[in-house]
């Protein structure tokens, strides 16, 4: 309880896509308490969003509920906190007008509408510019001829935004930074030739701004980015129990969060991050030595260079099919726990051909930049012959949520040759003990570890920055982070290791030769069902 009263306990705050999830940790990481508050993304008039007034009632209900778990594990109230960390989704459009006014619905990393801002800015820069990333929204929205462009004071992130609120402060996380805008691996700030190259480009059409007036403080991990307001801490805890004054570290994108959770923030390292998105990094110690539009280049929190294969589905066309299966066994009377009915199939999926048995799946629900589709249309195809199992049925779905990313890293792994020393893997689909793993081992054909950690997820992420934040603010010895990671939270921790079978690496091969030869199917049925 002294760790309450002293205001030692950091929290961490992440908006994911379908949860928000609030974690109390100790200065050693240990979770002491937690909260969380589900949610959807909407499509409204074709565009994914999620309103701003669910974002706050998200982020009060979530940190009430961890209220709630410290009174019911503790016996106290939750007044002090040492530091806290915001995250969130990376990428997207917020664009506020000077007077804090959101000017357009905000427009998420899921979106697929700025092909031509990308292709123009893409070959302007030289440098690969994904469809999701903010400064392709923003010169879309250009070329649209949108009339609130004008009106743009300030362009952040959904971390940044929140960060914002809670203390004033317009600032952001390199890593999350890094997928607004590219990043200069010299100055670990927006690279400047390129933000010349952009006012360049918009010069005639007479706006009062320039790229940098509107972009926010780009920030390394650990450095100063403000404290929690009277009025931050209102917005976050209306009942007036949280005290103000707490320090913040920069808020931070879920691909940074992922990071520092996987202790994968060192050169050589990487992890995949696999939940209702999926994406791999690995930390480089060079650049690649051409344009892939199917990799982008972003950065670890404390700012070193990382190739990022980002995919915007993977387990949410599986999440259906679950239910559906869940629905079935109602109709007969039988109830199933949720993570029971999970674990069961999963386990199922390893009894499956290593190839599927020629059944094929696109788990498309929005449109997919890697493999070049702009809508999405979930998917189901098989040969007359193919063998219709359960089995063979479920571990299609699993390697469909892996599919996409695979095309992406063959490129990192294959074509640029990238070491990789270890792969971590993290998120809800690493629930299930090995199966997940396994199926990525066979991706990728390399081992895949997964820390004890592991479930922890982003918000536990960003309260390790925050935790970091507190240490080098109240003077404790210097470290870098990754010594921080190495020597604080992760020293002798254990984790499992799932090592690729060569009989699944081929069953993946084979099943990826179906894969990439049906897209044409899937864009035949985005276009012909609209």
């Amino acid at each position: 309880m002294k760790r309450f009263k002293k205001g030692q306990a950091v929290l961490g705050i992440e908006l994911g896509s379908t949860r928000i999830k609030a974690v109390l940790i100790d200065p050693a990481g240990k979770t002491l308490a937690s909260g969380n508050y589900e949610w959807e993304n909407q499509l409204v008039e074709g565009v994914w969003t999620y309103s701003l007034d669910r974002v706050w009632e998200g982020l009060r209900e979530s940190y009430q509920e961890l209220c709630g778990d410290v009174r019911e594990r503790y016996g106290v109230s939750l007044e002090k906190l040492g530091a806290i960390g915001i995250s969130a989704m990376m990428h997207g459009y917020l664009a506020f007008d000077s007077q804090g006014e959101l000017l357009a619905p905000f427009r998420t990393w899921r979106n697929t509408m700025t092909g031509e801002a990308v292709e123009r800015l893409t070959e302007e820069f030289q440098f690969n510019i994904p469809q999701r990333w903010s400064i392709a929204h923003l010169y879309q929205a250009i070329l649209n001829r949108e009339s609130h462009v004008k009106d743009v004071a300030f362009l952040t992130t959904l971390s940044g935004y929140v960060h914002w609120k809670l203390t004033g402060e317009k600032v952001l996380g390199v890593g999350d930074a890094s997928g607004m805008f590219p990043i200069d691996p010299a100055t670990r700030d927006f690279n400047q030739r390129m933000v010349k190259q952009f006012d360049e480009l918009i010069k005639d059409q007479g706006f009062s701004w320039k790229l940098n007036d509107v972009l926010p403080k780009v920030l390394l991990a650990g450095q100063e980015a403000g404290s929690l307001s009277e009025e931050g801490a209102r917005l976050l805890d209306p009942s007036g129990a949280l005290e103000a004054g707490v320090m913040l570290c920069p808020p931070e994108g879920d691909a940074g969060t992922g990071m520092a959770a996987t202790n994968s923030v060192a050169v050589g390292t990487g992890n995949v991050s696999a939940g209702t998105s999926i994406f791999a990094m690995v930390v480089m110690d060079r650049d690649l030595t051409k344009v892939y539009p199917q990799i982008d280049m972003v950065t670890t929190p404390d700012g070193s260079p990382v190739a990022m294969v980002h995919c915007n589905n993977c387990t949410s066309d599986l999440n259906a099919w679950v239910s559906l299966l869940e629905e079935c066994l109602g109709t007969f009377g039988a109830r199933v726990d949720k993570n029971t009915l999970y674990t069961k199939l999963f386990q199922c999926a390893l009894e499956g051909d290593a190839d599927c048995g020629g059944l094929l799946s696109y788990n498309y629900l929005s449109g997919e930049p890697v493999t070049d589709l702009n809508e999405g249309r979930p998917l189901f195809v098989r040969m007359p012959d193919a063998k219709m199992t359960l089995p063979n049925f479920m571990r299609t779905h699993l390697y469909s949520a892996l599919a996409a990313l695979k095309a992406g890293l063959d490129i990192l792994f294959k074509e640029e040759q990238v070491p990789v020393t270890r792969m971590l893997g993290h998120g809800g689909f690493f629930k299930t003990p090995l199966v997940g793993q396994r199926m990525l081992a066979a991706a990728v054909n390399a081992p895949i570890a997964v820390m004890e950690t592991a479930g922890e997820g982003g918000a536990w992420g960003i309260a390790l920055l925050a935790a970091y934040r507190k240490r080098l603010e109240t003077g404790q010895t210097r470290m870098s982070l990754q010594q921080y990671l190495d020597d604080v939270i992760f020293l002798g921790q254990q984790g499992s290791v799932a090592e690729p079978a060569p009989e699944d690496v081929a069953g993946f091969d084979a099943f990826m030769e179906r894969y990439l030869a049906g897209l044409s199917c899937e864009r035949a049925a985005a276009e012909a069902l609209q």
